[in-house]
């Protein structure tokens, strides 16, 4: 079984670096900054790639999102592509002049050797939660894999952890590459302290210096110092650096946000695990107006990880005031049996503020109904994608549409 297994990932190994060879090595022309972590790689590396931007550099954007070559826009179907794919875009990026790569790097990837051949002048963590276990199952193999790309940083690149999340210094244990913390506790290299949380946006100091951001939240107080972290680390101009970070959005269907007419906050976001679930709820609920009910809207994807269904359910009902379970890609599953699940553990006052409607279109009108002025509506799950995939047939789908027809 071993020997089967070697082989497997030897194949694989063999057909990232054929990739990269047919391709000129593009790789090594570029500055590519990889991104990982279970939450918060989509934000860090879109706000990284608009921030180079906006600096006046060329630069390019691999993730979950779209790909970017200098200011071109392809519709993206993995969060990292196989490995001819990827080394064909690199190859094209160093052909339009980029200088600078940001690449959301998946746990899927690094295990699948996807990016062996890759050469990467840095690596970003994020943080790490319960995520991927249907394909990793453990939690310790889904570390590992992450783990497995800091490990294989060369001595040149840099290694930036997030200090605060309980792996982050496990994670760059072993690596080669020069050791980098950032976090909000005070003993970090690049330690950050929170002046302002508010739907107004951030504040944080770092290094005496101030930053400002129209982004939302604690966890994208962690983005943003990550974000100026790099930025620093790539040596570029700090003070210009600050300037250009108060000007920077959010990619679409993260923390996404408008004010309707009868002034109820509609939230849209990818949350998708027990994590991101929970604090985008309570992230809400710290800026939340007196009197304002938190609405949440989400259901759990189909033929994916069953195990984290219960605890978001869980999740959703304790910390919303009315939470309405939905479907979210049940793809080849019943979208009942999903929901069942996400019931699992609710204790009667909780079961008492749910309300189930399989419908995601019916489910976002009747939270809209349902809001008075001063209330959030969040609907999480799937932010930015595209469709909603029912029994093999992806249909065109917009959670920011939906929800802005809902609240007219």
């Amino acid at each position: 079984m071993n020997l089967l297994k070697n082989l497997k990932i030897k194949r694989r190994v063999i057909a990232s670096l054929v990739g990269a060879h047919f391709y000129g090595n593009p790789s090594s022309k570029l500055k590519i900054i990889g991104v990982t972590g279970t939450n918060g790689k989509t934000t860090t590396a879109t706000m990284l790639y608009r921030l180079t931007t906006a600096l006046g550099y060329k630069a390019g954007l691999i993730g979950t999102v779209e790909n970017i070559l200098v200011d071109e826009s392809r519709p993206s179907t993995h969060t990292t592509p196989g490995p001819i794919a990827l080394n064909k875009l690199l190859k094209e990026m160093a052909e339009k002049g980029c200088e600078y790569v940001f690449m959301e790097v998946s746990s899927h990837a690094i295990d699948q050797k996807r990016i062996a051949g890759i050469h990467f002048v840095g690596g970003i963590f994020t943080n790490l939660t319960h995520d991927h276990l249907d394909y990793h199952k453990t939690f310790e193999r889904y570390f590992l894999a992450k783990k497995t790309f800091f490990d294989s940083l060369p001595k040149s690149a840099f290694a930036l952890s997030n200090a605060d999340d309980l792996h982050g210094i496990a994670m760059i244990t072993d690596t080669k590459a020069k050791k980098i913390t950032y976090g909000f506790s005070g003993k970090e290299d690049f330690s950050g302290e929170i002046v302002k949380l508010g739907f107004s946006g951030i504040q944080i100091y770092v290094s005496e210096k101030e930053i400002n951001s129209s982004l939302i939240g604690k966890f994208n107080a962690y983005n943003i110092l990550a974000v100026y972290s790099t930025s620093i680390l790539l040596g570029f101009n700090q003070e210009e650096v600050i300037k250009k970070l108060a000007t920077i959005l959010p990619p679409v269907g993260r923390f996404e946000y408008f004010t309707s007419e009868n002034k109820v906050l509609g939230v849209v976001d990818f949350a998708h695990t027990p994590d991101a679930l929970e604090k985008i709820i309570l992230t809400t609920r710290d800026i939340l107006p007196e009197g304002g009910k938190v609405i949440s809207v989400f259901g759990c994807g189909g033929d994916r990880d069953p195990l984290k269904r219960r605890i978001m359910g869980k999740i959703s009902a304790e910390l919303s005031d009315i939470s309405i379970f939905t479907s979210d890609n049940p793809r080849s599953e019943n979208p009942q049996k999903i929901i069942e699940m996400m019931r699992t553990d609710l204790s009667m006052s909780e079961v008492a503020k749910i309300k189930i409607i399989i419908d995601r279109t019916d489910a976002i009108n009747e939270a809209c109904k349902i809001a008075r002025s001063g209330d959030v509506v969040l609907l999480l799950g799937k932010g930015h994608e595209g469709y909603l995939e029912i029994k093999g047939v992806k249909h065109p789908w917009n959670d920011m549409e939906k929800l802005k027809q809902a609240l007219k």
